[in-house]
């Protein structure tokens, strides 16, 4: 299948302002563009194009970085991926890795981050799924206690909210729903990262809220990094990745070392249809 992607964000800002983003798909997605159509950073002020240079982080993610003119910058892309159209995988069997096995390279998924506090969850976390069978099964109870402890509400979101303020608030968006779970995971011994991206309402009904741009993670099980999703919590088709980090601080969608106002925040993912 064939899944236009594609967004209009605009930044207002009052004086030239440095920035960080990252809006487009992984590396690891680059075989899979179809199409690769406009993708410009414009100043609000003139219209003229803003230099953007671009570089591959330290978790492999895709980031530019700029300077916002002042007024502000509107950044566009549109572009069509190849997607297999099946949905997440996932294996009931796969079992947890004893510590000690890990690869070095993923232990910094076994640590606490600025949003996923290890620490302080671990009681609570050995408490509700200690005596789960570990492995898929865990991550998967994991997922439901999370999915049915917080209420999803655009109008609660809070970028300052962390995985224990979440459980304690019980609402969130689905970075919140993805930092709890992800901080349990990783209370539990089990790697953990956070992933955010493009994700439309494909073959599942369409959510009356926009849900165009979503987080979700990524559990080291058997070897293998497998997607979960605590905010929809099930299997869903066409996500096509953006960024990996330790949590959300690590892969802002736009990050300026400056005060910004948010004007517009436009997202497509559409499945193409032949016709």
């Amino acid at each position: 299948m064939k899944i236009r992607v594609g967004y209009r964000i605009e930044i207002v800002t009052s004086v030239p302002t440095p920035a960080l983003v990252l809006l487009d798909p992984h590396p690891s997605r680059d075989a899979d563009k179809v199409y690769s159509g406009k993708r410009a950073v414009k100043s609000l002020a003139d219209g003229s194009d803003v230099p953007v240079a671009e570089y591959v982080d330290g978790f492999g993610n895709r980031c530019r970085r700029l300077v916002v003119p002042t007024a502000g910058a509107a950044f566009e892309r549109d572009l069509i991926m190849r997607d297999s159209g099946e949905a997440d995988h996932f294996d009931r069997n796969a079992k947890e890795v004893f510590p000690g096995d890990l690869p070095s390279e993923v232990f910094e998924y076994m640590l606490s981050s600025r949003y996923c506090e290890v620490d302080e969850l671990s009681p609570t976390a050995w408490n509700l799924f200690g005596n789960f069978a570990p492995g898929w099964n865990r991550v998967q109870q994991i997922c439901n206690f999370v999915n049915t402890r917080i209420r999803f509400d655009y109008q609660c979101a809070r970028n300052t909210r962390t995985a224990a303020q979440a459980l304690a608030e019980g609402v969130g968006v689905c970075r919140d729903f993805t930092h709890l779970a992800v901080a349990f995971c990783r209370c539990m011994n089990i790697p953990a990262r956070y992933c955010n991206g493009f994700l439309g309402d494909i073959g599942v009904p369409r959510d009356p809220a926009p849900m165009d741009y979503n987080a979700w993670f990524e559990a080291y099980l058997d070897g293998t990094w497998f997607t979960f999703d605590a905010r929809h919590n099930m299997p869903r088709i066409g996500r096509i990745l953006v960024a990996r980090g330790r949590d959300a601080a690590d892969i802002p969608l736009i990050h300026t070392f400056g005060p910004h106002l948010l004007q517009k925040f436009e997202v497509v993912t559409d499945e193409v249809v032949a016709g």
